[in-house]
């Protein structure tokens, strides 16, 4: 069996995406969507500039021949070259053991760092040894980017004799980190074990879908099929991986157990609100209906002209390019979405102060939002462009967070409390079922290379629809509530 850094790191992930990754049909593999790829390209650009101004030696042998992408790499270090860039380090774990761990079948682990950068020390080529340096796009040291280090780490300690002194994350907009082998070489070593314990057994790890990790994996399609063909706990809004843990302690598998549950098993290890939670959800998801939660008083502001909002921007820079606003005036029976786009960085500041303006024209006007980085962006932007405090601190109070006022009201027969999610539920549908977020920021980077303008119609349409999309939740919400008043 083949083990690599990338397939710990996946099993760090999900237990059933390593395995998969390993045995499983490829052609039920997702394509690559754009943003997994800008996400790929991003990290080569960021390697690139990282070794703009550094000489390194690259090991030279055929595609996918790693016993001759070793062996160049070993060349390399006996030759005592300053810096070596995506060597391949190769060692079997029959010949070298974890202590206390040994495998029914060889183990072939496969490494290839970075870069290898030539320290002074001694080893089995001379008075020199090498450091696995890892290039990462992320801005913080996680936990994976360390375990992959520590194997490198252990993999080179095999192949020249001696353990490397250190270890070394270089990230994005920070120094350096210093990577403590004595620390994460112990957790590696827990990891490897866990790992090729779980991918040489036959059974496949059963599916969990969690959607803010499984959302970027290649076989979220064949997940998903499997756990709505099981009616997977995990498809319901609440239920996390330790929940569900504790669900299976108790015998509780399927919807209908769980609808059913006795309240105080459940309250023991969740507590009250949690436990109310869930049965709601069961029972929403069972019966497919609304449930009303008791003696919930909603403050939903309702006025003749109402603003809805929303923000486009890219992550990376920080950068709030659109600020959609969608204007609905009732009284006259009109509605009306102002794009507010900034083209590039520098615009960013006239865009904040139209935005301004524009909501200023309608003072006493509510602004709805979903979820709360309107919010956060607004406090932000205010900031970063020394808005007087007149000028947007009464903009707090007239933020209204559409989300929030949903879960506070009902739970809903859905598997998820996303706007695209609950919007579709009632009807809704984008005018791009590509749409999202996520290809959103893909579509203004390649506005940004190509200066195609039809990218930036496809974001500033996908806006309009969340503008529409959040119109549409609130007015539902607000004559759910008026024939159904809570008690």
């Amino acid at each position: 069996m083949l083990l690599t850094a990338e397939l710990l790191l996946q099993y760090q992930r999900c237990h059933r995406r390593a395995f998969l990754d390993l045995y499983g049909n490829k052609q039920e593999l997702d394509p690559p969507s754009d943003f997994q790829l800008k996400l790929h390209q991003d990290r080569l650009t960021h390697q690139k500039t990282v070794l703009r101004e550094q000489t390194y030696h690259k090991p030279d042998y055929p595609d996918r021949d790693w016993q001759a992408g070793a062996q160049a790499t070993l060349s390399l270090m006996r030759q005592g070259v300053e810096r070596i860039y995506k060597g391949i380090l190769i060692t079997q774990v029959d010949e070298n053991p974890f202590p206390s761990y040994q495998s029914p079948t060889p183990i072939t682990l496969l490494s290839f760092p970075d870069l290898l950068v030539k320290q002074p020390g001694n080893s089995i080529f001379g008075n020199w040894c090498y450091i696995p340096v890892q290039i990462e796009l992320g801005k913080r040291p996680k936990q994976e980017y360390k375990i992959g280090a520590a194997f490198h780490a252990y993999i080179l300690t095999a192949t020249q004799g001696v353990k490397p002194p250190a270890a070394w994350l270089i990230l994005r907009e920070r120094k350096p980190y210093l990577v403590p082998l004595e620390n994460w070489l112990p957790q590696m070593q827990k990891f490897f074990q866990e790992c090729s314990q779980t991918l040489q057994q036959s059974e496949t790890p059963e599916v969990f879908i969690s959607r803010q990790k499984c959302n970027l994996c290649h076989w979220y399609s064949s997940c998903y099929s499997v756990a709505k063909s099981q009616e997977h706990l995990s498809l319901l809004p609440g239920v996390t991986p330790s929940r569900y843990s504790y669900l299976q302690q108790l015998n509780i598998n399927s919807l209908e157990s769980l609808a059913k549950a006795n309240f105080a098993d459940l309250e023991l290890a969740f507590g009250k609100e949690i436990t109310e939670q869930l049965l709601r959800q069961a029972q929403a998801k069972l019966n497919n209906q609304v449930v009303f939660h008791p003696n919930s008083l909603i403050n939903l502001p309702n006025s003749d002209v109402e603003l809805y909002f929303d923000i486009e921007s890219q992550p990376e820079e920080d950068f709030a390019y659109l600020l959609g606003v969608l204007i609905v005036d009732k009284k006259a029976q009109s509605q009306k979405f102002y794009a507010l786009l900034a083209e590039d960085l520098p615009e960013e500041e006239a865009t904040w102060q139209k935005f301004l303006n524009l909501v200023w024209d309608y003072p006493q006007a509510p602004i709805f939002h979903f979820c709360d980085y309107e919010v956060s962006m607004v406090k932000e932007l205010a900031k970063r462009y020394k808005t007087p405090n007149h000028l947007w601190q009464p903009l707090l109070n007239r933020l209204v967070d559409v989300h929030e006022k949903v879960t506070q009201a009902v739970t809903l027969p859905i598997e998820s409390y996303s706007l695209k999610a609950i919007a579709r539920w009632l009807g809704f549908n984008w005018r791009n079922p590509s749409a999202s977020g996520s290809q959103a920021i893909c579509w203004y980077d390649e506005w940004l290379k190509t200066g195609d303008r039809t990218f930036l119609e496809k974001i500033v349409i996908y806006n309009e629809d969340d503008c529409f999309a959040t119109y549409l939740v609130k007015d539902w919400l607000n004559k759910t509530l008026e024939k159904n008043p809570t008690p």
